[in-house]
């Protein structure tokens, strides 16, 4: 174990704001003060006996008590607290024979001072004697005992106890005593290790045989760090050690999960192989996934952080050497945007934010497929399901060559993760008839199915992990790794649905950017609360430039099965909705399309072969900017989508409704064009369906949202989504 680098104090005792000064009669004692709440050891227990048995034979004397009682009373201890304890407390023979024994003198003796009178010489010498028989029997069993308990423990557990210095052994002393005072556990602690950033400390412990386990423990955990009068926030976390039989508790006296952590600024290269940061354990450790055959789902309500977080797993995958991320985000893509802002500033495309330092020509985009409609991301889908087949059989070679079924993942071959952001718009889309939205559906769930072996596995988010949010449990199943960012959270629902049956205290992991984040398998750990780092746009766009040169490309077989899709993914045509309507550096926009007959001429926005002497229109669009693969723009009627018309209903600044109406509308909103079952919003806002049918119905009559009616499937919307 390292030294330890901080002196902890569990308890910190509040000092008086005023003191009295000191006279110059007060005295500073030479003894150790007493403590009063502390157990008896062996002298200590001879005095008390002793001094309890004398006082009883003056009672009795004075009282006329028949002699016989303080035998009967000492046979009871002797049963009782000797033998029936020490069993319990698994004592050994010697410890249970001292003790009855002890009894047994103690009631005889009262019972012949009763007898024969206790202000005697006599019965002064023997009670004297009485009492240094007692704590002789009493030290004598307590060093049998240690010796014993040492025995108990195993040989490296022993080593690790003998290294302890005093500080350690005092905590050790501490919680082995609270351990046993809470939970009935009689544990062996051999190892104190103080964590690095003096956040709290770790013990190991080794349990006695029979029926004590490690989760009994960790189903006292809030009692004990009750107990331990821990600061509000501070948890302690149990779990097994090493091996069965022992067990691990890390205890926080700093309370992490309050204080505000910016992403890491080193931006050192990562792999998909060695695992991926997403946060800070209570310990201030990193929480680190491994996600090269997992797919993960992360839930959180409105104001939980989702966002941020999806910038933290984003920011992991830039960082990797053998990584390529797909991103599908149907809320307008803004998930993504920030990832490929400095490529569009690279491009001429979007103008730099005032003051920043110019990017560099070569800068490609952070992230490498952003599909913010159905159509583009059943597209990406496609295109994702066709690099599977292609990869399964053009690298069979390689595959033969490790001698693996699973590809060999490497910068000239990546992953690709696969970020679907408010997967509820996505994955419960098929209950509402859109065809391109079934298929989309489909395709993700096929491919978390079939993929992992080939190397592409899925980070979806959502506001909750109801069936009616994710269209069944198959995302569920195949999502290994689980966040549950529980800030907002009112009920604790998502933690059940990821973690069924964690023993986590999500009471006190309320700040903004907290959870419980778990991953299933040999290669996880169990569920656990962590803190997410604090993300911006200024951060996205410095992972972006730091890892530019590192980010690798798609390799040859999978680039010719993603084909077309694949290799026009930025052309103005489908990417064209990341830069319209900005100032540029270069010529905004295409010259305006030209009238026929009073009617829209489409002929002159399509592409022109400007060397045979095409339209006018054509070459001036040719001409505007250099487009991505050098390519001139096709047809572009995304600023003609989704266009609100002008006499949609606008929503009144300040809602009016129940307390927990505006976090409904907000989900709403971020639902997106698919919205919300009355029974979706129920389960987020923990209110019956008919008090929540009632209040939205009341906030689409005014005007606030907007009810779709199609019977079972019948939901709210978002005005700006209707």
């Amino acid at each position: 174990m390292a030294e330890p680098q901080h002196t902890l104090h569990l308890t910190n005792v509040p000092q008086p704001t005023t003191r009295k000064p000191r006279t110059k009669a007060a005295k500073t004692s030479l003894l150790p003060p007493l403590d009063w709440a502390a157990t008896h050891g062996p002298v200590s227990g001879a005095v008390s006996a002793a001094t309890g048995a004398g006082a009883l034979a003056l009672l009795g004397a004075a009282t006329h008590m028949p002699p016989g009682i303080p035998l009967y009373v000492g046979v009871a201890g002797a049963v009782g607290h000797g033998i029936g304890a020490g069993v319990r407390r698994r004592l050994t023979g010697r410890t249970m024979a001292g003790r009855a024994a002890s009894w047994l003198l103690a009631g005889g003796w009262t019972t012949w001072a009763i007898a024969t009178g206790p202000l005697s010489w006599a019965a002064a010498g023997t009670l004297a004697a009485l009492g240094v028989g007692i704590g002789a029997m009493a030290s004598n069993a307590a060093i049998r005992e240690e010796a014993v308990e040492l025995e108990r423990m195993s040989t490296e557990a022993r080593t690790a106890a003998a290294k302890m210095n005093g500080e350690r052994e005092a905590i050790a002393r501490e919680w082995a005593e609270r351990i046993h005072r809470v939970t009935g556990i009689q544990v062996a602690v051999f190892a104190v290790e103080f964590w690095k950033t003096g956040a709290g400390f770790s013990l190991a412990a080794e349990l006695p045989g029979g029926a004590a386990t490690w989760d009994r423990i960790a189903s006292q955990a809030r009692a004990l760090a009750t107990d331990a009068r821990l600061p509000l926030g501070c948890t302690v976390w149990v779990e097994e050690g090493d091996r069965q039989g022992r067990v691990v508790l890390d205890v926080a006296t700093v309370n992490v999960m309050a204080q505000d952590f910016p992403y890491p600024d080193d931006y050192k290269a990562l792999s998909i192989l060695t695992g991926i940061p997403w946060g800070l354990l209570p310990n201030s450790d990193v929480a680190t996934v491994l996600l090269r055959e997992a797919c993960a789902l992360i839930l959180g309500p409105p104001g939980s952080g989702k966002s941020t977080f999806i910038d933290v797993v984003l920011a992991g995958f830039a960082r990797c050497t053998d990584v390529l991320t797909f991103v599908i985000d149907l809320k307008a893509g803004a998930a993504g945007i920030p990832w490929v802002r400095p490529w569009l500033e690279a491009r001429g495309l979007k103008a730099p934010k005032a003051g920043a330092v110019p990017v560099p020509q070569d800068t490609e985009p952070g992230i490498d497929w952003l599909a913010s409609t159905p159509g583009e991301a059943l597209r990406l889908m496609e295109a994702v399901l066709r690099i599977n087949s292609a990869r399964q059989n053009g690298y069979q070679d390689l595959l033969d060559a490790r001698d693996t079924t699973l590809l060999p993942v490497s910068p000239e071959i990546p992953q690709i993760e696969i970020v679907v952001d408010e997967g509820a718009e996505l994955l419960s889309a098929g209950s509402f008839g859109d065809p391109t939205m079934k298929a989309l559906q489909e395709a993700v769930k096929k491919a978390m199915r079939t993929t992992r072996a080939m190397g592409i596995r899925f980070v979806l988010t959502a506001v909750d992990g109801n069936v009616s949010a994710l269209g069944d449990t198959a995302v569920r199943k195949f999502s290994p790794v689980g966040v549950a960012l529980t800030s907002g959270e009112s009920s604790g629902n998502n933690l059940n649905k990821l973690f069924p049956g964690a023993k986590v205290d999500t009471r006190q992991l309320k700040a903004k950017g907290c959870g419980v984040i778990g991953a299933a398998g040999a290669d996880g750990f169990a569920p656990t609360g962590f803190k997410g780092w604090r993300t911006s746009p200024s951060m996205a766009r410095q992972v972006v430039l730091a890892t530019n040169a590192r980010r690798p490309r798609l390799d040859p077989i999978s680039a010719a099965a993603a084909g077309e899709d694949y290799a026009r993914r930025w052309d103005a045509d489908r990417a064209g909705w990341l830069w319209e309507g900005t100032t540029t550096a270069a010529p905004a926009a295409p010259a305006p399309a030209r009238a026929s007959g009073g009617g829209l001429n489409l002929s002159a926005l399509r592409t022109q072969d400007t060397t045979t002497g095409g339209d006018a229109a054509g070459e001036g669009l040719a001409e505007v900017i250099a487009f991505p693969n050098n390519r001139p723009p096709g047809l572009n009627l995304s600023s003609l989508r989704e266009s609100t018309p002008a006499a949609a209903p606008q929503p009144p600044a300040t809602p009016v409704g129940p307390p927990w109406l505006a976090e409904a509308i907000d989900a709403i909103e971020s639902a997106g064009p698919m919205g919300l079952k009355v029974a979706t919003v129920a389960d987020m806002v923990s209110r019956s369906r008919q008090t929540v049918r009632t209040a939205l119905q009341e906030a689409a009559d005014r005007g606030e949202l907007v009810y779709r009616e199609n019977g079972p499937q019948s939901v709210f919307l978002h005005p700006d989504h209707a």
